[in-house]
């Protein structure tokens, strides 16, 4: 081998050298720069350092997500506060997976990349992270003022008349899809912030149509008349003349139902002033009772019966009770049952 081959060769194992201990030089010059094409949460952080990185996902990713969110419904709102939320991310962890990337191939492959401009084209999540307790407050919050339970019909009584009282549709926020209208809000910085609430309505369990048949029958006292009207399905069906309270004995006025019934019932004298030696008997029926044919109970010892005393009726004449012709009586004994509701007026 000649001189000038040995110098060659020599050269050649030098220069090698040289551009190993280059390469592996800017290599290590490399060791905190993340590789180009590595994003974090959609945030490309490629040619950062660590520092630089956690800097522009914070200011990238997460101070714009840090955003209120106001939800609305039927012209009032409610505004959830991005502080509540709590929102985070594991920034530094990201950071370490996106330069763990970047030293992935080994020197040769590094070496091809630096050389040939590739990238590593890794996309990072950042694991955020928020509380949903405040979400789920929040949700709660908006429902108690959005819901609206249903109202069934009813029936509202005076003296003399009924009066139907329509029923009226409930409605319930759709709670689980606000709850995922919020969540998708939250981690989408160009999401809309203002969200419509919806609902969906609830119905009564008694309809303006339905209501007739929850009242088969009904009866209305007014006093100032004397007058007894039988309601059936909420129509009139009878009118009956009466004798009502005294002065001072005055008949009860409010909304009762019929509590008992008894066919020739006995007077259980009340320990009243004005029962006098007969207060506290009991007084079968007969002559001496004064509880004729027929006894529909009301309220504390008042109620409905017949009475001989014909020339009473059209008057307030009793003790408490609604007195009524024996016929009367008779006929509409047989038309209520326990339960059926009378107003007094």
């Amino acid at each position: 081998m000649g001189r000038k081959t040995q110098i060659a060769i020599v050269t050649v194992v030098l220069l090698l050298v040289l551009g190993a201990v280059a390469a592996y030089a800017y290599d290590s010059s490399q060791d905190g720069t993340i590789a180009d094409g590595v994003t974090i949460g959609g945030v490309d952080v490629g040619g950062m350092s660590e520092d630089e990185a956690k800097r522009a996902v914070r200011r990238q990713l997460l101070m714009p997500l840090q955003h209120s969110i106001k939800v609305g419904y039927d012209g009032e709102s409610w505004v959830l506060p991005g502080k509540t939320l709590k929102l985070h991310a594991d920034v530094d962890r990201a950071v370490e997976a996106a330069i763990e990337q970047s030293r992935e191939g080994g020197l040769p492959g590094r070496l091809v990349r630096y050389v040939t401009g590739g990238s590593v084209d890794e996309q990072l999540s950042a694991d955020i992270a928020y509380s949903r307790r405040a979400i789920n407050r929040f949700v709660r919050k908006v429902a108690e003022e959005v819901d609206r339970e249903p109202q069934d019909a009813t029936v509202e009584a005076s003296g003399s008349e009924l009066t139907v009282v329509k029923a009226e549709n409930g409605r319930k926020l759709r709670d689980n899809l606000l709850t995922r209208q919020l969540d998708a809000a939250v981690l989408n910085a160009r999401a809309d912030h203002t969200i419509g609430a919806r609902t969906h309505f609830v119905a009564p369990e008694v309809t303006t149509q339905e209501v007739a048949s929850a009242y088969p029958s009904y009866l209305t006292l007014d006093r100032a008349s004397y007058t007894l009207r039988l309601w059936k399905n909420l129509k009139l069906a009878k009118t009956y003349t009466v004798a009502v309270g005294q002065v001072g004995l005055e008949t009860p006025e409010g909304l009762y139902h019929i509590q008992n019934k008894q066919v020739e019932p006995t007077w259980h004298v009340p320990n009243s002033d004005w029962a006098g030696s007969l207060a506290g008997q009991s007084i079968p029926p007969g002559p001496s009772n004064p509880l004729k044919a027929r006894w529909m109970g009301i309220f504390e010892g008042a109620g409905i019966h017949g009475t001989d005393d014909i020339g009473s009726l059209g008057s307030a004449a009793s003790h408490g009770c609604v007195r009524m012709a024996v016929p009367d009586v008779e006929e509409l004994y047989d038309d209520v049952e326990v339960g059926t509701p009378i107003y007094i007026g």
